[in-house]
């Protein structure tokens, strides 16, 4: 028996980068960053936040959900598993990545922070009437 299971809480880092596949299928991708807190130690020693960035991949009708409502800064709860894979890049060099194949996704960002986070609108000028229900 075997397991790959990835739980994490983070943040999301940039807006997706959706694209669709020639088929129609749905792609998005997206970085996650979690953030162990940072403490004192009993000899005074200081630890910094330490941030970890996590690659996301997203298919299908989860990614097409990505796409309307996930934004940068979001907070998000996934499941998913661990994929590595190795590319070459431009100059020959092999390169690796490691992705989190997403399975499940909870957004955990509330409708008021994101509202909060929005500049409020301009308020229309009022009219010379001084009533702002005449237009004239």
């Amino acid at each position: 028996m075997s397991v790959n299971k990835v739980i994490l809480i983070g943040n999301v880092g940039k807006d997706p980068d959706v694209r669709y596949l020639d088929n129609h299928v749905c792609v998005a991708n997206l970085t996650l960053a979690t953030t162990e807190r940072g403490y004192t130690a009993q000899n005074g020693t200081q630890v910094p936040d330490r941030t970890e960035w996590h690659n996301l991949v997203f298919w299908r009708g989860l990614a097409e959900t990505v796409e309307k409502y996930v934004h940068k800064g979001d907070k998000l709860y996934i499941e998913g598993s661990i994929r590595n894979r190795s590319y070459d890049d431009q100059n020959g060099v092999k390169r690796y990545v490691t992705e989190i194949f997403v399975d499940t996704m909870e957004m955990l960002s509330s409708r008021q922070a994101k509202q909060d986070a929005q500049p409020a609108p301009a308020s229309a000028p009022v009219p010379e009437s001084g009533n702002p229900d005449i237009p004239f």
